[in-house]
């Protein structure tokens, strides 16, 4: 499994912006589809996007959608997320995760995640 690290996380007042990365391991990036997936406390881990092997496909939670940026970069075998527009409801844990599935990926797909990085917004 491809390893990964958070980073970026911290606090933020509502309306304003974060940008979080997830740096993997190894020369097999490009080879994975990769989602990030948030966890608030006393709530259930929940999707929020997914980028395709090549970045040329996303997919985003309603509740994010238009706020929300995922992108990667496979050079530096980091994928990240831009967070725009924040609201104190998206205060999780977000973790990123590799799954080795293209297409539609399940949350059961993702084999390799994480440890996650907090984000917190204030009202």
């Amino acid at each position: 499994q491809v390893q990964l690290v958070e980073s970026g996380g911290g606090l933020v007042q509502a309306g304003g912006s974060l940008r979080l990365s997830c740096a993997a391991s190894g020369r097999t990036f490009s080879y994975y589809t990769m989602g990030w997936f948030r966890q608030a406390p006393g709530k259930e881990r929940e999707f929020v996007t997914r980028i395709s092997r090549s970045g040329g496909s996303t997919v985003y939670a309603a509740s994010v959608k238009g706020r929300f940026t995922i992108s990667r970069d496979n050079a530096k075998n980091t994928v990240y997320l831009q967070m725009n527009s924040l609201k104190p409801e998206d205060t999780a844990l977000y973790y990123c995760a590799a799954s080795l599935q293209t297409g539609t990926v399940a949350p059961n797909d993702y084999d390799s995640w994480g440890q996650g990085t907090q984000v917190t917004v204030s009202s």
